[in-house]
């Protein structure tokens, strides 16, 4: 009898070691207990739907709407059509044969499409160019719409975000871009368009999407995602900028969402320089009681994101979010911690994704209390996991927030209204570090209560685990309801003047 007690003991323990410490077991017990049953394939099944089971369910429980919520958000300024086919189907329908990748900062064929598109299909990374050539794009375009399976959905950073945030009843959305008469029609009857923004034709964009081991060629994507690309002039611009600022003082927003800046890159220097100081002007004009949210996306050009980062855009708005190509991309343009990483390996190590979120906020936020930058929040999104970092005393609801962005990052992906936990994989670490050098705090992951808080100086971190879809329907515009989900739970609190 006491040999029975003693293996269900040891058994309980072992369980126990696995759903909070992970799979290492102390010796003497794996010995005890017969190793070979706590390596079966049904016993690591089972393991992984009990943590996403409970942490779905707590997600449900914790995830909460602030005391204040935005009532009116004002989104711009890019809007578009995107036809979604599949990347590896067209390309084989325009006749293009397989071959090595290449990145190109603008494309100017179907080789360079070709070449950019394997290249980032390798990575399985998300990237956007844009197609100088505009009758070779509107013969790609054509096909792509004529080619089976092709859909229309609502497109640009901007209307998407809008979208999302018209889901909420009680939220008015004013939305600046060029909105054509397809556009329109897709639009949410919730958001209002002024009748500057409407245009007598829209602006598509291409979105060419591969699943998680699609292969062609010799090149297999390790991960579902896609590669954007276009000739989009109106929003390369950023023509609706002027309109959108002057529509805020009559619609009188509590926040404002501005995405579309990565559009300009592909303009060449001499107009995107032009055009970003006049955009630094309008975004100047914009009240400075209320907040800004940046959405960032896809670029190339090192100076480009530095005048972004350090001269103009980043120290006038409240909050940017960003993925994890975006980061590196940033840390490398300004030089930051991490830099010399020329991609990430795998899911981005926490420490390092925690060390480059705190010097964005140390050296272009207002982590410093003397700064006179606005910055205080990014909300970084990865396929495992999310990080909110905030500035100590100006955003509240934050573990709400987070875990909100997540829940929708596994919904949308797998076309669900709620979490599915047997389409879903948990694929975060279940202990990581808060930095990647001394000295750093070891933390781990509580299912049960699956939001990991840590603090360094006056900046506060939370992470939380997304359960990644495990076959994902549409990966296009993820981030954007990522960023809006998490705008929507959280509280922006007003400083008081000294």
């Amino acid at each position: 009898m006491w040999r029975k007690a003693t293996v269900a003991a040891l058994l309980a323990l072992a369980v126990g070691y696995f759903y909070y410490g992970g799979s290492d077991l102390p010796e003497q017990i794996l010995q005890y207990v017969s190793l070979p049953s706590f390596q079966s394939p049904s016993f690591s099944l089972n393991r992984q739907n009990s943590l996403e089971q409970v942490i779905s369910a707590a997600w449900e429980t914790l995830i909460t709407l602030p005391t204040r919520q935005w009532s009116r958000v004002a989104v711009g300024v890019n809007a578009c059509v995107d036809v979604v086919v599949s990347g590896v189907g067209l390309l084989q329908a325009l006749a293009v044969d397989p071959g090595t990748g290449l990145d190109h900062e603008v494309l100017h064929s179907k080789e360079d499409l070709k070449e950019a598109f394997i290249h980032f299909m390798g990575r399985g990374a998300a990237a956007e160019r844009f197609f100088s050539d505009k009758e070779v794009f509107q013969r790609i375009a054509r096909a792509a719409a004529e080619y089976p399976g092709a859909k229309l959905y609502v497109g640009g950073n901007a209307a998407l975000i809008g979208q999302k945030l018209a889901s909420y009843p009680d939220l008015m959305v004013l939305l600046c871009g060029p909105v054509g008469p397809k556009l329109h029609e897709m639009l949410d009857e919730q958001i209002v368009v002024p009748p500057d923004s409407l245009q007598e034709t829209d602006e598509f964009h291409l979105i060419l999407e591969y699943k998680a081991g699609e292969q062609w060629g010799s090149t297999q994507a390790p991960q579902a995602n896609r590669f954007i690309f276009s000739h989009d002039v109106s929003n390369g611009e950023m023509s609706s900028l002027e309109t959108f600022v002057a529509s805020l003082e009559e619609f009188q927003p509590d926040l404002v969402v501005l995405s579309g800046l990565h559009m300009m890159e592909g303009q060449g220097r001499e107009l995107w320089e032009e055009r970003l100081e006049e955009a630094v002007l309008a975004i100047s004009d914009i009240q400075k009681d209320i907040p800004i949210h940046l959405e960032l996306a896809s670029m190339i050009d090192k100076d480009f994101m530095t005048r972004i980062m350090q001269e103009q855009v980043m120290p006038i708005v409240s909050s940017i979010g960003l993925n994890e190509q975006e980061l590196l991309f940033l840390s490398q343009a300004g030089e930051g911690p991490h830099a010399d990483l020329a991609a990430w390996n795998g899911v981005p190590d926490v420490g390092q994704v925690s060390d480059i979120l705190l010097w964005i906020l140390e050296q272009h936020g207002r982590s410093d209390l003397l700064s006179e930058a606005d910055l205080t929040r990014i909300h970084f999104h990865t396929l495992a996991y999310h990080i909110l970092a905030t500035v100590d005393g100006h955003w509240g609801n934050q573990a709400a927030a987070v875990m909100a962005g997540a829940r929708v990052a596994s919904t949308q992906a797998c076309g669900t209204r709620s979490v599915d936990v047997s389409k879903v994989a948990l694929k975060a670490p279940l202990q990581f570090h808060s930095s990647h050098s001394e000295p750093r705090e070891k933390l781990s992951l509580n299912p049960a209560e699956p939001v990991t808080v840590w603090h360094r100086g006056n900046v506060t971190f939370h992470l939380t685990p997304v359960l990644v879809c495990k076959q994902p329907l549409r990966t296009v515009g993820l981030g954007d309801a990522i960023s809006a989900e998490g705008l929507i739970y959280s509280e922006f609190k007003i400083q008081q003047p000294f």
